[in-house]
């Protein structure tokens, strides 16, 4: 106990102490990771992508977002048969047995293809163009057999369409209002009006980009760069960022499954399939994290350390003869260390 009058020099006299100086640490340790940061920033860092819009697809590959667009309003594209969360799609959803999420919930994101991407466009377009009006009017008083084989004759001729200063032609024939409306659908998309339709939410931060990217990843485009990135499926793209950067490497435990039994065949055991394995591979990493907080009351699993003893190895000092390791002086330890239980 300090006693009245001593000073603290007095007090600790005799006691054997490391210098100790909060402050310099951690300036040190802050330009150390600082000058780190900027290093690694300056020849490690990932590249700076810009964005890929619904402008750059339309300006880059005019027919293939007509084809799109097209495929949109007759509901064959992959997001218009999606199911839920975005359309009631019948047997769309995944299932294993009787656990089906996707079903569950239900449609929680509603999306009519036809209308988001291609009618609702052209009704604001419409406001002053009197003659694209009057082709949407045309439109929608058919009866869906008109607009099927209206849909069906432009699908077949936009293989062999051609584009001209950006604009899309096909062949001559009874495509009721669809050529206008495909046209004047390309012009909205090629100023960048599209991009901005779709992300309209009604809130003051525009941040839900649903529509506009399941727009696009119904067309061949954004596959396209996809696979050029190296970020297809097939290649584990999940775990890359753009080119040859590695990226999100904690996902490759997820990424692994879809490249194995049963999760690539059609048949599948149990049940498991490729038609259900994202539903399938989240179920097993599920049960996988839930065995691995089990792993300290598993019999036999939680007893491999002892069995393997890296533990000894790290507190070398620790398990050495007399409590320390070889060369290391008894009368100082480093503040901050500590002693392990024993096992």
């Amino acid at each position: 106990m300090k006693s009245m009058g001593q000073t603290q020099e007095e007090y600790y006299r005799g006691v054997r102490m490391v210098p100790y100086d909060l402050l310099k640490e951690l300036v040190l340790a802050m330009a150390g990771v600082g000058v780190l940061a900027i290093l690694v920033a300056a020849f490690l860092s990932s590249p700076d992508v810009a964005p890929v819009t619904i402008a750059n697809w339309s300006q880059a590959d005019p027919v293939d977002f007509v084809t799109t667009a097209t495929g949109e309003l007759a509901g064959t594209t992959t997001s218009a048969g999606y199911g839920a969360p975005y359309n009631t799609t019948p047997d769309a959803f995944q299932s294993w047995g009787p656990i089906a999420p996707q079903a569950w919930f239900g449609v929680r994101i509603p999306i009519d293809s036809a209308n988001a991407y291609v009618i609702d466009p052209l009704k604001h377009a419409s406001f002053t163009n009197s003659t694209l009006a009057a082709s949407l009017t045309q439109w929608q008083a058919a009866t869906p057999d008109q607009q099927a084989a209206w849909l069906d004759a432009y699908t077949t001729a936009l293989a062999d369409a051609t584009v001209k200063d950006g604009n899309v032609t096909v062949a001559s024939g009874d495509y009721g209002p669809l050529t206008l409306m495909m046209s004047n659908l390309l012009g909205v998309a090629q100023t960048g009006g599209l991009d901005g339709l779709l992300a309209i939410n009604g809130r003051f931060y525009q941040t839900d980009y649903t529509q506009p990217l399941l727009f696009m990843g119904d067309g061949g485009y954004f596959d396209g760069l996809a696979a050029n990135e190296h970020l297809s499926g097939d290649l584990w793209g999940m775990m890359n960022e753009t080119g040859t950067y590695p990226g999100q490497t904690w996902l490759w435990l997820y990424t692994m499954w879809y490249q194995v039994p049963p999760f690539t065949s059609d048949t599948g055991f149990l049940g498991l399939n490729a038609g259900n394995a994202d539903l399938g591979i989240i179920i097993l990493m599920t049960v996988l994290t839930f065995l691995l907080a089990l792993v300290p009351f598993i019999p036999i699993l939680r007893d491999i350390p002892r069995w393997l003893p890296i533990h000894r190895l790290i507190w070398r000092a620790y398990y050495a003869p007399n409590g320390q390791a070889p060369g290391r002086p008894t009368s100082v330890k480093p503040l901050g260390s500590s002693v392990p239980p024993a096992p």
